[in-house]
């Protein structure tokens, strides 16, 4: 017959092994850390940086080592609307979006607290300083300029974080009420300005080919009085009740000869 106290000896060693399982498997999902491609922990080691593991399954001493997770993808942050000043002294609203990611994961964690909000901040002062240097019109025609000139500057400012700014785009601009009036108005005068160019333009090219056709009627007369004919055509085609027939003095001029012979006595003055 079995002993009772032999049954709680044989429970009790079950559950200390079962016990001794449990916390081994806790502490070994506590040392083992699975990393996704796009993503590195920084380990600290009882407060000392021991460098950044990942991707894959990485090992780390529980209770001695502290991971911090950073995010390697490209973020995109949004630069709120900014009240500046141009060179001109017209005050404009102006916002961003900032494309940037993490290259070195130890330098974004321990050389900046927050390296989201500093880059944040320092993307809007940037703006402001960028966009108050030039003025209404540069901002107006020169955006890509613009955008290369905050990329660079916030680049090189961040590059100490192990930050990467790849891109910033000026989103939008507002103007006062005022300032779009007065370039509505503008604009206006300048398309009516290169209107009367153009129309000047097309009454010189007419001028000069009325004189060139002028000079070859000059030429030969035949020309002329065949242009008189076609004039007719179109008067009568018009289904005008009275028409009008031009009569070229050199068509008279036979019959004025002929009735007042060169030297003769009823010679009508010359013209």
């Amino acid at each position: 017959m079995i002993r009772v106290d032999s049954v709680f000896g044989i429970l009790s060693d079950i559950g200390s092994w079962f016990g001794v399982i449990l916390i081994g498997f806790f502490v070994l999902s506590m040392a083992v850390r699975i990393v996704p491609e796009y993503r590195r922990l920084v380990i600290f080691r009882l407060g000392r940086l021991a460098g950044s593991r990942g991707p894959g399954m990485v090992f780390i001493i529980p209770f001695v080592d502290r991971p911090v997770t950073v995010d390697l993808r490209i973020l995109t942050m949004d630069v709120p609307v900014q009240e500046v000043i141009t060179k001109d002294n017209v005050p404009i609203k102006v916002n961003a979006v900032v494309y940037f990611r993490v290259m070195d994961p130890s330098h974004s964690v321990v050389e900046v607290e927050n390296y989201v909000l500093a880059t944040s901040q320092l993307a809007q002062t940037t703006l402001r300083s960028v966009v108050g240097s030039v003025e209404l019109d540069e901002v107006l025609s020169s955006r890509e300029k613009i955008n290369h000139e905050l990329q660079k500057i916030i680049d090189e400012r961040t590059d100490p974080w192990g930050i990467k700014v790849s891109a910033v785009e000026v989103k939008e601009l507002e103007l006062p009420e005022g300032m779009k009036r007065a370039m509505a108005r503008q604009a206006e005068a300048e398309r009516e300005r290169r209107a009367k160019i153009i129309a000047a333009e097309g009454e010189l090219q007419a001028a000069t080919k009325l004189s060139e056709a002028a000079q070859q009627m000059e030429v030969s007369p035949v020309t002329l009085q065949l242009r008189y004919l076609q004039t007719i055509r179109e008067i009568a085609g018009e289904r005008n009740s009275t028409t009008f027939f031009p009569i070229p003095i050199d068509l008279l001029r036979p019959f004025v000869e002929k009735a007042f012979p060169a030297g003769g006595k009823g010679t009508p003055p010359s013209a």
